[in-house]
């Protein structure tokens, strides 16, 4: 008999317990930036439509950071002082 769905697939990577909520916004955004460049380097090596689909990724990218930031500066003084 075939399942209707599949399994749901393997996690593969996994956030360690324990970890700030501060530590874990620092390591968003270093992770964000580091996606960013990658799109921009990668959108500049090419032209036409992939360069545009590139870097709407890129702004993408961009606005997960502002989303991070926001959040950094809402909790960040609860953060800090927990």
């Amino acid at each position: 008999m075939i399942k209707p769905t599949p399994n749901p697939p393997i996690r593969l990577f996994t956030v360690a317990d324990g970890i700030s909520t501060e530590d874990l916004l620092i390591n968003l955004s270093e992770t964000l930036a580091s996606a960013n460049a990658l799109s921009c380097d990668l959108a500049f090596n090419l032209e036409g439509s992939k360069r545009e689909e590139w870097l709407g990724v890129a702004q993408l990218i961009e606005l997960a950071q502002l989303l991070a930031d926001r959040v950094h500066e809402w909790f960040g003084p609860a953060i800090t002082a927990a």
